[in-house]
């Protein structure tokens, strides 16, 4: 624990105009405050494709790219409109680093795509800190065997290191590697029996980064729980699975993290059958929790998607729909209720049934975690003694 965190640039609201949204966490190239002629002296000398993002100077609120393109810097200004940002008023984007990550592959009407981020200073030596604080990893010690799974903005693989299978997450583009340091500094701070554990980190110097973890043969739990249903696991697997999960939360809740996409796809199961929380490209200090990205509905509190507020209490809620996904053998909450009229419904009480053949004790636990006003909801804490108590009775019944 304690291990120094890179790129620490945090996320900071800007003016009236943008209120309400927020950059994404630690994206090393936002430069924040800074004038159109300190940018420009940033991006000097010139290199076609180098940039940055700023707060605009003229238009508070809004942003603006800066690139440098034929020994010449241009400023695009980047507009806050109805929620989303854009340069062309044809592309749309939800956040900054969504933005960039499409003119990173495409120019698209600007001078040239954007090829390397000018990182805030420092941030360089940040990502040294990565090997002065044993993170680091030697890259040709990792062999990549095979694809597993494919995200937004990388693949995740099976590799071998030193003769360990584990798994890689694969950010090939440079300025959203950038971005995905804040994930991997996050889990050098977390280590519990019940979260994914990071082994390591390498950042080549081209750009690309390895985030490297333990290898979870199993597979995510809403997969195991669907492929084997109520004929291969019984009452106590279920429970171990709940409890697993609710240890791991009351962790980070004692830590004062919020992970904010809990849901039985971001719990991995391992080869001994332990649930392990995974996944925390979302998880951040509680103190500086807020954001517009796309959210679940199906697993968001009424008031996290209402107010974009994040906090233990949200997590609880979502925990409640976990519990219910693993007691239904994983499958979607709310079934038969059109996904627009799921938050009407919530919001005016309405709570799903309990799943076939769960214990009345742990859907009250459902029904807790479910109440509308946050600070009733339960805390990881209680939840775990509860679930505790629960499994010591069957145990000696």
């Amino acid at each position: 624990m304690g291990q120094p965190r890179p790129c620490t640039v945090q996320a900071e609201q800007t003016g009236s105009a943008a209120a309400g949204f927020l950059l994404p966490p630690r994206s090393c190239w936002f430069h924040g405050k800074i004038t159109r002629e300190q940018a420009e002296r940033l991006l000097y000398p010139p290199e076609t494709g180098l940039f940055l993002v700023r707060e605009s100077t003229n238009y508070p609120g809004d942003y603006t790219l800066c690139v440098s393109c034929d020994g010449k810097v241009e400023h695009y200004r980047i507009i806050y409109h109805n929620g989303k940002l854009t340069i062309d008023e044809e592309e749309y984007f939800e956040n900054l680093m969504q933005l960039v990550e499409h003119y990173t592959k495409d120019a698209d009407g600007l001078c040239t795509r954007l090829i390397k981020p000018k990182l805030m200073e420092g941030t360089v030596a940040a990502q040294d800190e990565f090997s002065r604080s044993g993170w680091a990893l030697n890259r040709k010690e990792l062999k990549l065997i095979q694809t597993i799974g494919k995200g937004e903005f990388g693949d995740v693989m099976v590799g071998d290191y030193r003769g360990t299978k584990v798994a890689v997450k694969c950010i090939k583009n440079d300025a959203t590697a950038q971005a995905f340091i804040a994930e991997a500094s996050v889990m050098t701070q977390l280590r519990h029996n019940n979260l994914v554990q990071l082994l390591g980190v390498i950042v080549e110097e081209r750009g690309s980064l390895y985030i490297v973890t333990e290898y979870m043969a199993k597979g995510s739990l809403v997969d195991y729980l669907r492929s084997r249903g109520r004929t291969v696991l019984g009452g106590d697997c279920l429970l171990k699975f709940s409890l697993d999960v609710c240890e791991a939360m009351e962790y980070l809740e004692a830590n004062n993290f919020v992970h904010r996409d809990l849901a039985a796809r971001n719990v991995l199961v391992s080869d001994d059958n332990i649930a392990k929380v995974s996944d925390f490209g979302l998880t951040k200090e509680a103190s500086s929790i807020q954001d517009t990205a796309k959210l679940p509905v199906k697993w968001t509190s009424p008031e996290a998607l209402r107010e974009k507020r994040f906090s233990t209490k949200s997590d609880v809620w979502s925990y409640g729909i976990l519990l219910w996904e693993i007691y239904s053998f994983g499958r979607v909450p709310y079934p038969r209720i059109p996904l627009k009229e799921v938050v009407p419904r919530v919001e005016k009480g309405y709570k799903m049934d309990a799943p076939d053949g769960c214990p009345p004790v742990v859907y009250d636990l459902m029904k807790q975690c479910w109440t509308l006003d946050p600070v009733v909801r339960p805390s990881f804490r209680m939840l775990r003694e509860k679930l505790q108590h629960i499994r010591a009775k069957e145990l000696y019944l």
